[in-house]
């Protein structure tokens, strides 16, 4: 299995509780821990691992801790059941425990999955610094999953640091019984005024997480929906085979077929298809190798009509994909017939998962989950566009707060009798025994009745939010050795040149040294690019896109621009020089798309709206500090 799998293969799985079947024989091995040997509670946990059982492994491993705390094994151990348990806070502990103690040279995941749960406990800026470490770790191989995910993860917890401080205005709630459970709930759909879901239920489940049942599987469950009430749970049987699981439902847009996943203890999954009589699903099938090749997994499937076709959307792991679980799709005939798969492309399927897709026939919105596009952390949810609807779809886009959260938000659609979105989650607050994160349950959000217009303080309140913008330039760019003050250039022009010459940048950054040293000075440069050059133009472009909107609405605003110079030159000279670096932003704006900001800046506009600029050329005067003055120094002084 590759690393990408491995990282997010337990979203494969069901979300759930660390099953014990029939255990009785094997509980007093916890109880007489403390007389087995370092090496017995070592092998105890190590099987418990290998059946799935974190739950008992922890303890295991915690009883090996008492006899010998200082041995990485059992701290590697230890951080690496937590993280399958979900204990994510204290699986990030562990880990840092590991990696303050072996540099990533035993284990080299050991900074790979201490930044990964401090992504995923929200701690964003301190795990993107460790992501930078990663990178390191494996820039021996810069073309790999670990070094991808790891630039990748630079980049999300960047965009999570800011976007954190943005809620939407969705309003979300926890469904209640006999839905929500202290097992996994999730997969939810909606079809005549029932709610289906699938879920791990046992028959009896005690406190400390064991369970005691010879059908703890996957299965779907029905239940009755009247406004926000649900009842009459009731498990659909006539998909149920004893040893399998049954998941991830939906319905033909004709409501005669029913789609969904069976997949063996190892969750090695297959689509069926059931006809639908009445209250019955017969003539149970696989879809054939077509769908189905084997040797692969196919899962998730959904079915939607898209511009008069019946469009079954599916998740597998069918060659010729981007990573893990790609999003595919089959177009349906007749009920029965299957056009050979296409895959949705590497806009949206990504080197890790990327699944449960819900197709909007009402927007055309293809929801699905990632966790590789920026996210808050674990999977977050997405929406794409399928402009013309020939299932070329635009860029996704994340859908926030509080839909999205720092743990896994998977299985979004849309209930269209409420409208309202229901989604699974195992962030805190879901139903639990003793782990606050270890379920799925299923969330409901949707906006308010009644929305009242936002003031005129609350919309400028979140254009602020967007600030400061900080923009990077060459040195002496734009328009070099020369004083004038104002550039014909704009922003973007100076940016693409600057990057250009990142090449350049690692050659001088990197001379004098070799080997490691002048390796992991090239990636300090790439980190510089990726976190403040190319931050800055995503910020840019994020305020640019905010600030139309405010002055569509016939508002008067006052945008402050403050300009900086390293301090190699005069300071005369670098105020000239700052002026044209603001200069070269007020062009950026007077060329943005057809011209939008010129009857803003030129007091024409219509609705009397308004767009003026501060403008503040500081030259050296409050450089930062840390940048040298130093005319020999250029390496430091010019970034």
């Amino acid at each position: 299995m590759s690393s990408s799998q491995n990282f997010i293969s337990f979203f494969v799985k069901p979300f759930r509780f660390s099953a014990v079947v029939f255990f009785y024989s094997l509980l007093f091995l916890s109880f007489n821990g403390h007389s087995q040997s370092f090496t017995q509670l070592m092998d105890f946990a190590d099987q418990k691992v290998a059946e799935g059982d974190y739950y008992y492994a922890i303890q295991y491993y915690d009883q090996a801790m008492k006899i010998d705390s200082n041995s990485v094994e059992v701290l590697w151990k230890y951080a690496e059941a937590l993280r399958m348990y979900k204990d994510y806070p204290k699986a990030e502990n562990y880990y840092l425990k590991v990696y303050k103690k072996e540099e990533a040279k035993i284990y080299p995941m050991s900074i790979f999955w201490l930044a990964s749960m401090e992504h995923i406990n929200g701690k964003y800026l301190l795990s993107m610094e460790h992501w930078k470490e990663a990178k390191k770790v494996y820039k021996k191989d810069r073309e790999g999953y670990l070094y991808l995910k790891s630039q990748q993860e630079i980049k999300s917890c960047l965009w999570a640091s800011k976007a954190v401080r943005d809620t939407t205005d969705y309003l979300l709630d926890h469904l209640p019984e006999p839905v929500n459970s202290k097992d996994a709930e999730f997969a939810p759909f909606f079809h005549d005024n029932k709610m289906y879901f699938t879920s791990l239920k046992a028959d009896s489940i005690n406190f400390a997480e064991e369970i005691y049942s010879d059908e703890y599987s996957l299965q779907i469950y029905s239940v009755e929906q009247q406004d926000s009430i649900f009842n009459d749970l009731t498990r659909i049987r006539d998909v149920y085979i004893q040893g399998l699981h049954s998941a991830n439902g939906s319905f033909s847009p004709d409501g005669k077929r029913f789609y969904f996943s069976r997949c063996n203890s190892d969750y090695e999954c297959k689509i069926f298809v059931g006809k639908v009589e009445g209250d019955k699903i017969t003539d149970i099938d696989s879809l054939g190798d077509i769908i189905n090749e084997p040797g692969y997994i196919s899962t998730m499937p959904f079915s939607a009509m898209v511009d008069g076709k019946e469009i079954l959307f599916f998740c597998s792991t069918i060659k010729h994909n981007y990573g893990g679980l790609d999003i595919w799709y089959t177009v349906v005939t007749n009920g029965n017939k299957y056009s050979l798969p296409k895959n949705l492309g590497p806009g949206i399927n990504t080197m890790d998962d990327d699944i449960s897709p819900f197709y909007d026939t009402i927007s055309n919105r293809l929801y699905f989950s990632s966790s590789w596009h920026e996210g808050y952390g674990g999977q977050d949810v997405f929406y794409t566009e399928n402009v013309n609807r020939d299932l070329n779809f635009s860029a996704p886009v994340n859908m926030g707060i509080p839909v999205n959260s720092p743990k896994n938000d998977t299985y979004l659609v849309l209930n269209y009798k409420d409208d309202n979105f229901y989604f699974s989650s195992n962030r805190e607050g879901v139903n639990y025994a003793k782990n606050p994160t270890c379920c799925n349950d299923i969330f409901v959000a949707g906006l308010p009745k009644i929305i009242p217009p936002p003031t005129r303080f609350e919309t400028l309140e979140d254009l602020n939010k967007k600030l400061p913008v900080v923009l990077y330039f060459h040195n002496d760019e734009p328009n070099p050795r020369n004083w004038d003050t104002v550039t014909n250039l704009n922003y973007m022009r100076t940016y693409n040149d600057y990057v250009k010459l990142k090449p350049t940048y690692h050659k001088e950054y990197a001379s004098g040294l070799t080997g490691d040293e002048a390796e992991e000075a090239k990636e300090d440069i790439d980190d510089f690019f990726v976190q403040y050059v190319e931050q800055g133009v995503i910020d840019l472009q994020e305020f640019t896109r905010l600030l139309i909107l405010e002055l569509d609405k016939g508002y008067d605003i006052e945008v402050t621009i403050k300009g900086f110079a390293s301090p190699l030159a005069k300071t005369d000279y670098n105020v000239n020089l700052t002026k044209r670096r603001i200069s070269s932003l007020v062009n950026y704006l007077r060329e943005y798309g057809t011209g939008e900001f010129n009857k803003y800046l030129n007091g024409t506009a219509p609705n009397g709206g308004s767009l003026t600029f501060v403008q503040i050329p500081f030259g050296e005067y409050t450089a930062d500090i840390l940048i040298s003055d130093n005319v020999n120094d250029t390496k430091n002084s010019c970034l």
